[in-house]
């Protein structure tokens, strides 16, 4: 009988946290993106990173974008894109193109590197990405990572 318990018990929490996690959502493909972040009046912060071998990356994730504050944060805000350079993990042909060009166009040089854009369709219909500054990991925890990129994006409004 508790051993019953214990799996229901166990059962609901993995359940609980799995919500939480679902409410964040990453995206691989900018087009969607644009479209989203356009549709919502968002800017997009792009999350450059070497998710399987790049320890600060990987730090980054821990201490900033992996807490119910960026959660809340990134909800409000922006509209999440991230652009992986692993070096394990099997990734499709189409994705890594755009991942390079998209580092070469932001000319990124290290990780992690998170950019912040505003999409703009130009008279033609065509999307700019305009850039509104950048950073990597910030010392000190979500809190002091959160105020570097409040004053990145509110400095465009």
């Amino acid at each position: 009988m508790k051993k019953g318990f214990y799996i229901l018990v166990f059962a609901i929490l993995t359940s609980i946290s799995g919500i939480a996690q679902e409410r964040l959502v990453w995206h691989t493909d900018v087009n969607k993106a644009i479209d989203i972040a356009t549709k919502e009046n968002k800017k997009m912060l792009l999350f450059f990173t070497g998710s399987d071998w790049c320890g600060w990356c990987i730090k980054l994730q821990k201490d900033v974008l992996k807490t119910a504050d960026f959660e809340k944060w990134a909800n409000d805000n922006v509209v999440l894109v991230e652009l992986d350079f692993p070096k394990r993990t099997p990734q499709d042909e189409t994705t890594r193109n755009q991942n390079r060009y998209l580092q070469q166009m932001f000319q990124v040089r290290g990780y992690p590197t998170v950019h912040f854009v505003n999409p703009e369709k130009n008279s033609e219909g065509k999307t700019n990405l305009t850039g509104l500054g950048s950073t990597g990991y910030v010392r000190g925890g979500a809190q002091k990572w959160l105020a570097v990129a409040d004053d990145i994006i509110k400095k465009s409004i």
